[in-house]
């Protein structure tokens, strides 16, 4: 018998006392906690006066009028705006831990703020329009539920934001205007830490320093940081605008911002501009005079040059004071020497020094650095010592009347540009002591070359000649005239030594990156928290928007998600050979990428239509500076380096790149009928004839046989992870090949699964990997499962147009294939289908359902795929013989009797063994095959 247990009998008989005891012990907490609330607002009822508009007689504050409590008697609200109030506030204010809502804007409140700190459920503070001296170093600490701080017109003693304030990852306004701030603008305002701030306004205080890079891809929408008191005020570029997609208002007047304006044409949404009263140079942007949604715009007291702008009627603007346009009347174009001369300009960065010296429209009256003949033509060009940073412009080649190009002593990188040497009145060129690389131009005898002082002049260009590292050290692009970090040492490196030595530092590369992915999951290494995904309508060629990225913590270890491309399978050891190709030569073929030779733009850049001088037909993608951030250089380097290991006649094959300064460039094969979801979504729009579902089959098959190349038939195992319709290109005979080698990685060994950051296309996303985050080759099962449901019905993955019922492509076909009158109804109603058309539509429906099953190990690979459709699309039929056969085979006849007929043919005049039968597989043999058969050979 089992003897009973003591204690359990012990917990029994007391269990309801020690409940009765728990429960008066929390009634004591929260009486204690009430009570201690009630201290701190007698204390603040003290502070203030007059309180004779508020009933404050009661001895329980939680009666007390514009005061809020819980329903246990703690303050959740203080709403005492606009009260008239003066006195200070309680040092005892933080004792307040169940406070949500603070409120004291418009007051005449004074004294030192106090420390805030521990507030962990406050979310509105409203300290605005008042006259408190200080505010604490610790007021943000553990402040996480943060939403609106309003801060503005209270006269601290100098003071910075925080890092603390990093807690409030919830944070949608900060507003801190005219409060004495100072330093640099923190550099965590961006998405990674505020993917929902909304309105950032610090205007008027004693900020420095450059817009912080973080800047890019955040969601802000109202942004003022006009009217900094600094000595050096804010400063430098303002191109990280240009990926600020979210902006409604912008106000960065009286400052000392510098340099051209940015592209605006992703700021679709921006309305107000003001960039008054700063040292802006260059031509206004076409970008910003189109922009559709814009009201207002200052460019007032500014060095801005080009023709006078002319903005559509229904803008407000304001340009007074800007000399520096060659005419005064909007929309006149400049004369033909003013646009080039500014081309060559903008290489430089458009230097004040120029914008101050060159006036007018005539650029042969006193233009600085310009001497003309007696007819007007610029013969001598002399920008000696003026401290130029930036390359050699190449449209120097435009003036066709230079006989003088003087570039000396100044800070010019790059290369001495090819086209110079074509100029034909050119006698002379100096470019001595800059920091110049690479070869000299094969000039004219009779050109006097000046290049000393330049150490790297005569060797490869240290910015084009390798891929630079995803370490973490590149930023996003927009830094006009800079050479990241890592670039420009492994420049040095490879300027400074032997072809020997490059080629062992390669190998060393290669062997790092090997020993990092096989340490991949080990301890110290967790998988990275950054996501990148994109919404269909953002998705690709389609004239799309941009890619939606969503930045998470860092790892424990301090490595960043750039750290961890390794330990996710990532290949970035590039082996390209001679597919480096000269910018120059890019832009020529491009027409200087004319707007007119877009074929498309993505997320990371614009695709262009090239053509060579031999005819041939090529696409130029070329990645936007402005967001040439890690995950964007990421993309470029992964293209590259997946592309010089796969070849397949269904992958579009890379024909070179090209890396010039910020310049980052991909040369493809064209395929000139564009990408496959333009037949299928757009069809309406652009007038296409609707695919033939034969033609459908095909095309799906094409991209299987891709798809299973890189899984299982390349040297090694790779996974898409973005199929597509936008990344499907046809050609002219409609055979499709995959593209956009961007988020490709190596396919783990077995069954295994990596962990990686999230990326891909909404709708596509196999359901493992949205939820964990880890990858096989499943996931690219998944997403070709999509296409094929797309090519069957016509409809797109995720289509918020239909019912909300409807808008999953994939539930939504799963619910339809149940039977055959529902099925019927999902079919594309463009596609004419038979009887046997329909017996294929059902078949591939059923590959497709397989494809979308919810476990990756239900789903079959690529080859089962291949085999399914090669079976639908290549149905072989014997063909008609052919009447006209000139050469009258009869295939019955022996061997012995064809080698005799050869024999006795070859010794007649004018036979020709060299031409092949076009109508037969049975080749010609060459001269003198005949008698290499002996008699007994033809058996």
């Amino acid at each position: 018998m089992e003897k009973p247990d003591v204690g359990f009998e012990i917990r029994r008989r007391f269990l309801p006392f020690i409940l009765i005891i728990s429960s008066v012990s929390v009634i004591n907490v929260h009486s204690q906690s009430s009570s201690n609330d009630a201290a701190v607002m007698q204390a603040l009822k003290k502070n203030l006066q007059p309180l004779s508009s508020l009933d404050w007689s009661d001895p329980n504050p939680c009666n007390w009028n514009n005061v809020k409590c819980s329903k246990d008697n703690r303050v959740t609200g203080i709403q005492l705006g606009h009260q008239n109030l003066k006195g200070n506030l309680p040092q005892t204010l933080n004792n307040l831990t169940q406070l949500q809502v603070l409120e004291f804007q418009h007051n005449q409140l004074t004294g030192p703020l106090p420390s805030l700190s521990g507030l962990t459920q406050l979310h509105n503070l409203l300290l605005n329009n008042n006259n408190f001296s200080s505010i604490p170093i610790d007021f943000f600490d553990g402040m996480s539920s943060l939403q609106n701080i309003y801060l503005d017109y209270n006269a601290f003693t100098a003071w910075s934001i925080s890092e603390n304030l990093k807690t409030a990852s919830n944070l949608r306004m900060f507003s801190a205007t005219s409060t004495n701030l100072t330093g640099k603008i923190p550099d965590f305002f961006g998405a990674d830490t505020f993917s929902g701030l909304i309105t950032l306004r610090l205007a008027s205080n004693s900020l420095e320093g450059r817009l912080p890079d973080s800047f890019s891809g955040s969601s802000i929408q109202s942004l003022w940081l006009n009217g900094q008191k600094s000595t050096f005020r804010l400063n430098g570029s303002i191109d990280v605008l240009q990926n600020m997609t979210q902006l409604t208002e912008v106000w960065l007047h009286t400052n000392s911002f510098s340099g051209p304006l940015p592209d605006f044409s992703g700021l679709n949404k921006l309305q107000n501009l003001s960039l008054r009263d700063n040292s802006f140079t260059g031509p206004v942007p076409p970008s910003l005079l189109s922009l559709k949604s814009l009201k207002t715009v200052n460019l007032t007291k500014n060095m801005l040059q080009g023709p006078t702008p002319k903005f559509n009627d229904s803008v407000a603007v304001d340009m007074i004071g800007i000399e520096s346009f060659c005419l005064p009347n909007p929309g006149v174009p400049c004369d033909s020497r003013v646009n080039t001369l500014l081309t060559v300009a903008e290489s430089v960065g458009y230097p004040r020094v120029f914008a101050n010296n060159w006036k007018g429209n005539d650029p042969c009256n006193s233009w600085m650095g310009i001497s003309c003949s007696n007819d007007g033509s610029i013969t001598v060009v002399n920008f000696r010592k003026m401290g130029l940073t930036g390359t050699i412009s190449s449209n120097f080649s435009q003036i066709k009347s230079l006989q003088r190009l003087l570039l000396a002593d100044n800070n010019l990188t790059g290369v001495i540009p090819n086209e110079l040497k074509d100029l034909p009145n050119l006698i002379e060129i100096d470019v001595s002591n800059n920091h110049l690389s690479g070869q000299i131009p094969s000039f004219r005898e009779n050109v006097k070359v000046k290049t000393e002082g330049n150490t790297n002049i005569g060797k490869d260009d240290p910015t084009v000649t390798a891929i630079p590292p995803s370490n973490g050290v590149l930023g996003s692009g927009g830094t006009s005239g800079k050479t990241p970090g890592t670039l420009v040492v492994v420049g040095s490196v490879i300027g400074g030594v032997c072809v020997v030595f490059l080629a062992g530092l390669l190998a060393f590369c290669v062997y790092k990156a090997k020993k990092n992915r096989s340490s991949s999951n080990g301890p110290g290494n967790p998988p990275c928290q950054h996501t990148m995904v994109i919404h269909p309508r953002h998705s690709g060629s389609d004239g799309d928007g941009f890619k939606i990225t969503i930045a998470g913590q860092t790892n424990a270890g301090g490595s960043t998600e750039t750290n961890s491309h390794h330990t996710s399978g990532d290949v970035h050891i590039v082996e390209t050979g001679n597919m480096v190709i000269s910018i120059q030569v890019l832009r020529n073929v491009t027409n200087n990428f004319s707007p007119d030779n877009i074929l498309g733009k993505g997320g990371f850049g614009t695709v262009y239509k090239g053509e060579l001088h031999d005819g041939t037909k090529i696409a130029v993608k070329r990645m936007e500076s402005g967001v040439m951030s890690e995950t964007g250089i990421t993309e470029f380097q992964s293209e590259i380096s997946v592309l010089t290991k796969v070849r397949h006649r269904h992958l579009v094959a890379l024909l070179g790149y090209c890396l010039d300064g910020n310049e980052r460039l991909l040369v493809y094969e064209y395929m000139p009928q564009g990408t496959l979801s333009r037949f299928l979504f757009n069809k309406g729009n652009e007038d296409l004839k609707p695919l033939l579902w034969s033609k459908r089959l095909v095309i799906a098959l094409d991209v299987a046989r891709g798809v299973e190349y890189l899984h299982g038939l390349a040297q090694q195992s790779f996974i898409h992870r973005d199929l597509k319709p936008s990344n499907i290109l046809l050609g002219d005979d409609f055979r499709a090949k995959v593209a956009d080698f961007g988020l490709v990685r190596l396919a783990p060994d077995g069954k295994g699964s990596i962990a990686t950051r999230l990326a891909g296309t909404f709708g596509y996303l196999a359901p493992e990997y949205a939820v964990t985050g880890r990858v096989t080759t499943k996931v690219d099962v998944f997403s070709f499962g999509v296409i094929l449901m797309e090519l069957i019905t016509g409809r797109q993955a995720l289509d918020e147009t239909q019912p909300e019922e409807s808008v999953h492509l994939v539930q939504w076909f799963k619910k339809m294939h149940i039977n055959n009158d529902t099925f019927r109804n999902a079919i594309d109603p463009s596609l004419e289908l038979d009887e046997d058309g329909l017996a294929s539509v059902t078949t591939v429906a059923e590959l497709a359902g397989h494809c979308c099953a919810r476990e990756p190990y239900q789903r079959p690979d690529m080859s089962h795929a291949v085999n399914v459709l090669s079976s639908l699309a290549e149905l072989w039929k014997p063909s008609e013989p052919d009447p006209d056969d000139v050469y009258g085979i009869d295939l019955n006849t022996s061997l012995s009797q064809v080698v005799k007929k050869w024999q006795a043919m070859e010794g007649i005049s004018g036979f020709d063994h060299s031409i092949g039968n076009t109508q037969t597989s049975i080749p010609i043999g060459p001269s003198g095959f005949g008698d290499s058969f002996m008699s007994h050979e033809g058996r």
